[in-house]
Formats: C-alpha cells, sequence, structure tokens
C-alpha cells in the first residue's frame, strides 16, 4: 500500500512539473548571438573584414 502510494505520488508530481515546463512561453524564444566584431578560423576566410573598404 505504500509503495505504491509513494509511486502514485512521485509519478503526479512529475506530471505536474512537465505540464508546467511545458505551458511556459519563454522556452520557445531565445535571442540571436551577438556577431563577433574580428571573426576568426573559417568565419574570417567566409566574411572578409568589414572594416576595410573594398578597392
Amino acid at each position: 500500500m505504500v509503495d505504491n502510494l509513494s509511486i502514485a505520488l512521485t509519478h503526479g508530481l512529475l506530471l505536474i512539473a512537465a505540464w508546467r515546463l511545458m505551458h511556459r512561453d519563454d522556452l520557445d524564444v531565445e535571442p540571436p548571438p551577438e556577431r563577433d566584431k574580428e571573426p576568426i578560423g573559417f568565419a574570417k576566410q567566409l566574411r572578409p573584414n568589414e572594416s576595410q573598404p573594398d578597392a
């Protein structure tokens, strides 16, 4: 009897926590990362330095 009660209680609390997490609005919103001022590595080859004018 006690085992069934403890299992039901813990599973019920987990269900309530999952329900509350699924209905949060801020979980699917993530601000985009800032661009690097000076790219390094492969990014430097893909994006030319914007501070130098093209001649």
